[in-house]
């Protein structure tokens, strides 16, 4: 009897999670940020990486799709920006953040109709999103658009496994991504990260053919 307590914790659990679009606006409307990821060592930690990268690459225009509460770009350095999210109060609040900010834009993302064409950029960014696409469909998604955004670069900050935890957490799942990465992309380096005790993330940066 006492195995069947989890079972049904686990399932109440799933049945109160409203599916990630409905999930991360509610957060976002009701004051709720980013999370731990988007702020302190770690943001410190991304923010350096992408930095670095877009002046040795002379990267000139950025596009991130999964802009969060905009914490996280108060420490980008890139000459323009566009930042696009699944949860309208998330980027309203950006807009807010940076209002006197003209090289930042700021645009809702709807999956269902989407067109990359209209915010083309040298490099795409996804920082931590990918593991919070609990749909398929909407993953899917995600994963052609991010990738149909770029010009040249693409560089992912995320993990690349399947699952471990069978759904414990419903707002959280992990998938081996790169063996979804459309064609005509090459991966040209997987940078470890060294603050595995915060985040079980790292950084995939794809090229263009």
């Amino acid at each position: 009897m006492i195995h069947i307590f989890p079972r049904i914790r686990h399932l109440f659990t799933r049945l109160r999670y409203p599916g990630s679009r409905r999930y991360w606006e509610r957060r976002y409307a009701q004051g709720g940020d980013s999370g731990a990821g988007s702020s302190g060592v770690l943001a410190a930690y991304k923010s350096s990486v992408l930095n670095d990268f877009a002046k040795t690459q002379h990267i000139r225009s950025v596009v991130e799709l999964g802009c969060g509460d905009g914490q996280q770009l108060q420490l980008a350095e890139y000459p323009a920006y566009t930042g696009l999210d699944i949860a309208a109060s998330a980027v309203a609040r950006c807009r807010d953040l940076f209002a006197g900010d003209s090289s930042k834009n700021f645009a809702h993302y709807d999956p269902f109709h989407f067109e990359p064409a209209d915010f083309q950029a040298d490099m795409a960014i996804s920082l931590e999103v990918i593991f919070h696409l609990t749909e398929d469909n909407l993953y899917r998604f995600y994963l052609q658009h991010l990738f149909a955004l770029s010009r040249h670069w693409v560089i992912v900050f995320s993990s690349d496994e399947a699952d471990p935890t069978g759904g414990v957490f419903p707002h959280f799942r992990q998938r081996q991504f790169s063996a979804d990465v459309p064609e005509g992309w090459v991966l040209r380096e997987r940078m470890a990260n060294p603050h595995r005790d915060r985040s079980v993330s790292d950084f995939f940066v794809f090229e263009r053919r």
